[in-house]
This record gives structure tokens, C-alpha cells and sequence, in this order.
């Protein structure tokens, strides 16, 4: 077992078409919309049928506001390491600190001879790539005085200035798969970025063994690297192998691969946005949701990693502004957790209703058996009722943002509809699309947590004290009331995204899961986090 600790992230690995070009970018501004955290495209300069990767990473920079950006992986031989180094920080700087610099030593040598590159040994291939992040690294680094000196075999800088210096710490990731690459990203790298397609079964756990042995020999700790790893799949109602099935197969051979194999970043290679939506909607979450769990359960390593895309929550977070984007740290909880007396707070029903509609009966719902007021608690015995708070508390921020963006889209509407002009008509028809990504992923986040707690929490909580069955059974007879509620705001959607006359129809369905999900959230938090840390249930 292999957990190196850092925080989640997942993103897209988009193929730079150049056929059509707005579909390309739509597909990187589509990743940051349903709150990805990174978009990736591959670099191979000499193909014709491809935008420059560079070009298009600059691009997609001016058109996002959030989502990080890096090549995977730039193509060394074709881009000098020095000019390679200025286009990256100016980049970062640019896009307020949002590359990643991902390096290969390269592969398809024919081609890049062709193009006027080198050929190289793969041993050769290795020194030169040691030497060019030598030569990255000095150009970024503009604290040091004097200028660039790498006096090697391929690459050589005899006193060009430094500068400019990054936005942040652009960490560096290699694709690497043989044991000499393997031993330079533990001696030199920030991150290890293979394709899942190219590894044999123990390829993972044999590689990060080269790499920590090779960290550790210098001098560095195998958690300053950050263990990434593009992926490809298919989404079908049953299982038929690896990343070919539902969504909570996904879920479960993502969590083992980040729990077992350390893996911290997850890039979903594919040019299907439904794919990408489902990614970002069902996966993404739910696995967040369990390694944070496994994390609870036992002596989870210091949260570490790159400084490029670290700090990631469990649940993505989003902002008006800049639309369903951003995925930071779930806050903290009210309550801080320490030793003695029970002190997670669960969040109060504050009574207030938007919909005139009642899905249930708040009077009849059971309550569970009283806390033993003497009972002391351990800090690890009430992290679960925290962090049971704290995704609670995602939900309710996303729910907010929702009804924010529904406001902003009918003030832009009325504002395109006054104008009747070609541009207006666009952003009214983008907002409406982007409002329905969003309210389809939340949708999806609230159906994957409770299916998660349906199936993990409740029947632990029965097994452990059969006290809590009524209050069980309650619970997830409001998972299933709050699931029609979740397929009315759906058949509104739909209607509205094709219509701007079902506006109001959408704002009362999301009314009414207001009203449902934060009264069963509170209830739950009322009846569970005391029970969760006594029975000891992560």
C-alpha cells in the first residue's frame, strides 16, 4: 500500500485537433466549467493535423479563468530548453500561476529528425532531458546572481540573464517508464506522468519503488513527487474490464489506485464531453469522498504535492464570477476538533422555505439514543462527524451558487432579449448551457453521496448499534424522495435549456431540493456525527 498523500486532482487529456478548432477549446473551457482541475494536451510538433500544443495551451489560458494547464508532454528535442523555460513563466505569469511544465525526452525520432531535431540514444535521450531541467531550473530561479551557466553534452547556456521568474512554483512532471527516466524523476522531478495503456500489471507499484529509492538517495522524500497518471476508459451500464463500466466501478479502481499505487492526479484522456461531464459529476467526487474516509480511518501521510494544482477539497467549489469552476479546500469545520468532550457542531435547520410544496412530514422523523454526557472523545474519533459536516457544507455552497447563477442568467437574458443582437444571443444561449452543466453535475455529486452512504455508512451504523435503525431507515427513505426531487429539477432543465420560457418552472424545482436537501442534511448531521465517532465509523 502506496499513499503518498496528496491532495486530489483530475483533469482532461484533449486532442489538439486542429480539424476544428473551436470544438478543441470548447472541450478545455467544458473541463473547467464542470470543475476539472486540469486540462493536458499531448505535443508532438510534427504533426501536421494537430494545433501547436503551445499555442493552443496560451490560448485556452486567455479563454479559462481557473483550471491549471500544462502539455503532456512537451516534446524536449523540438522546443529549447531556455526559450522552453521563458515560455512557461511568461505563461504562468499570464495566467496567474496555472502551468504545470510536463517533459518527455522524447520518442518518435524519424519524425522529429525531420523536423530538424536531433536524434538521440534513449540514454542519451535522459542525460539531455537532466540537463534541460538544469537549464529550466537556472532560468526561473532569479534569486541567484549571476546568469545562466550548464556547460553539457546537448545543451549549453553560457551566461544568459535569468528571468522572468514564474508565477508560483511550476513543478515539473516527466513522462517516464524505464529505469534510468524512473531514477531522474526521484532525483530531479516534481511529479511521475505515465499513460495507464503503456504499464503492464506492477509497472506502478515497480516504478514508484525506482523512484523512491532514487529521491531518497538524494536526499529528497518520495512525497515530493506527486505520482500522476493519464487514463482512458468507457462509461457503460456494465462492467466489461478495467475503466469499462458505471460510474462507481470507475470510483472504486480510481480509489484503489490512489489508496494502493499513490496515484494523486487522474487525466481522462477522450474527446467525449458527456464523458467529461460524468467524469467530473460521479467519479471525481465520490473518489474524493473515499480516500478522504480511508484517510480518516488511519494515519494519513501529510498532505504534500505540487504547489501547481495542491490544496484540492473534496468538493469543488465554485464562484459566480468565473461560473462552476474552482475546486479549493473544503473550509473548516465549525467546530475544532480536539480531545474530551464532543464538540462537532451539527448545522441547525434555520426553518426557512422557498417552496410551498412539502415532500414529508419533519415532525415524524425518529431520533437516535442520547449521548452519554460523560463520554470523552478522541480527536481521531470525531474527524468523521467533521468531515461529514464539512462535504454537507460543500453541498449547501454549491446549492447557493446555484440559485446565484440562475439570478445572473435571467438578468442576462432579459438584458439579450432587449439588445436582440447576435452577441447577446450567444451569451444567452452559452449561459444557458453552462447553467445546465452546472446543475447536472450537482445533481450527480448529491445522487453519488448518498448512494455512497447508503451503501457504506448506514449498514455499518445498523451493524454497530441497532438504536439507529429508525433513524437509518428514515434517512434513506429521504435519499429516495430527494432523488425525485433531483429528476423534477432535471425534467426542468431540460425544458429550459430548450426553451427561455421555463425559467421560472426550473427556479421553483430548485426551490423545492432546497428545501428537501438542506432539512435532510441537517438531520443528518443532528442524528449522526455524535454516533459516528462513538461507534468509531470513518
Amino acid at each position: 500500500m502506496s499513499d503518498y498523500g496528496h491532495d486530489l486532482v483530475f483533469g482532461s487529456f484533449i486532442t489538439p485537433g486542429g480539424g476544428d478548432p473551436e470544438r478543441t477549446v470548447g472541450l478545455a473551457v467544458l473541463t473547467e466549467q464542470v470543475g476539472l482541475d486540469l486540462v493536458t494536451f499531448q505535443d508532438h510538433p510534427y504533426q501536421p493535423a494537430f494545433l501547436d500544443t503551445w499555442t493552443l495551451l496560451s490560448f485556452v489560458a486567455a479563454r479559462t479563468t481557473r483550471v491549471h494547464l500544462a502539455a503532456n508532454v512537451t516534446n524536449l528535442p523540438l522546443r529549447p530548453p531556455a526559450v522552453l523555460a521563458r515560455s512557461v513563466a511568461s505563461l504562468d505569469l499570464l495566467s496567474g500561476g496555472r502551468i504545470s511544465l510536463g517533459l518527455g525526452a522524447g520518442a518518435f525520432w524519424d519524425a522529429i529528425e525531420a523536423m530538424g531535431g536531433r536524434r538521440l540514444t534513449p540514454g542519451q535521450g535522459v542525460r539531455a532531458l537532466e540537463e534541460a531541467i538544469e537549464v529550466i531550473r537556472q532560468v526561473w530561479d532569479t534569486g541567484t546572481r549571476g546568469g545562466v551557466r550548464v556547460d553539457g553534452d546537448f545543451y549549453r547556456v553560457v551566461g544568459a540573464k535569468r528571468g522572468p521568474a514564474p508565477a508560483h512554483a511550476v513543478p515539473i512532471w516527466l513522462g517516464a517508464y524505464k529505469p534510468r527516466m524512473l531514477q531522474l524523476t526521484g532525483r530531479r522531478a516534481d511529479g511521475w506522468l505515465p499513460t495507464l495503456g503503456y504499464l503492464q500489471p506492477g509497472d506502478l507499484t515497480k516504478g514508484n519503488a525506482i523512484i523512491d529509492d532514487a529521491a531518497q538517495q538524494a536526499g529528497r522524500s518520495p512525497r515530493d513527487v506527486r505520482r500522476l497518471l493519464n487514463i482512458a476508459g468507457q462509461f457503460s451500464a456494465v462492467g466489461s474490464g478495467p475503466l469499462n463500466g458505471p460510474a462507481e466501478q470507475w470510483v472504486q479502481e480510481l480509489t484503489e489506485l490512489a489508496l494502493g499505487e499513490g496515484v494523486s492526479a487522474f487525466i481522462l484522456a477522450g474527446d467525449d464531453p458527456d464523458d467529461l461531464r460524468r467524469f467530473a459529476g460521479e467519479v471525481a467526487p465520490a473518489v474524493r469522498e473515499l480516500v478522504a474516509a480511508e484517510r480518516d480511518r488511519g494515519a494519513a501521510p501529510e498532505r504534500g504535492g505540487d504547489a501547481a494544482v495542491r490544496d484540492r477539497g473534496a468538493v469543488p467549489q465554485r464562484t459566480p464570477e468565473s461560473g462552476p469552476v474552482a475546486a479549493t479546500p473544503v473550509r473548516p469545520s465549525r467546530a475544532t476538533v480536539t480531545g474530551g468532550a464532543f464538540a462537532v457542531v451539527p448545522t441547525p435547520d434555520d426553518g426557512v422555505r422557498r417552496s410551498d410544496q412539502q415532500v414529508w412530514d419533519e415532525s415524524t422523523r425518529p431520533t437516535g439514543p442520547a449521548p452519554d454526557p460523560d463520554r470523552t472523545y478522541t480527536p481521531q474519533e470525531q474527524a468523521t462527524g467533521a468531515h461529514l459536516v464539512q462535504i454537507h457544507d460543500g453541498l449547501r455552497a454549491e446549492l447557493a451558487q446555484i440559485h446565484d447563477l440562475i439570478e445572473q442568467v435571467a438578468a442576462g437574458e432579459i438584458d439579450a432579449g432587449a439588445a436582440r443582437s447576435h452577441i447577446n444571443t450567444m451569451t444567452m444561449r452559452q449561459n444557458r448551457w453552462t447553467l445546465g452543466v452546472y446543475c447536472e453535475s450537482y445533481c450527480r455529486i448529491v445522487t453519488t453521496h448518498h448512494t455512497i452512504e447508503d451503501q457504506s455508512f448506514f449498514p455499518r451504523l445498523r451493524a454497530y448499534d441497532p438504536r439507529l435503525g429508525p433513524v437509518v431507515d428514515r434517512l434513506e427513505q429521504e435519499h429516495h424522495v430527494i432523488h425525485d426531487v433531483l429528476e423534477g429539477v432535471d425534467r426542468a432543465l431540460v425544458a429550459y435549456v430548450g426553451s427561455p420560457d421555463g425559467l421560472a418552472d426550473l427556479r421553483a424545482a430548485v426551490d423545492l431540493l432546497t428545501d428537501a436537501l438542506l432539512s435532510h442534511l441537517s438531520y443528518e448531521e443532528r442524528e449522526l456525527v455524535e454516533p459516528l465517532a462513538r461507534l468509531g465509523i470513518a
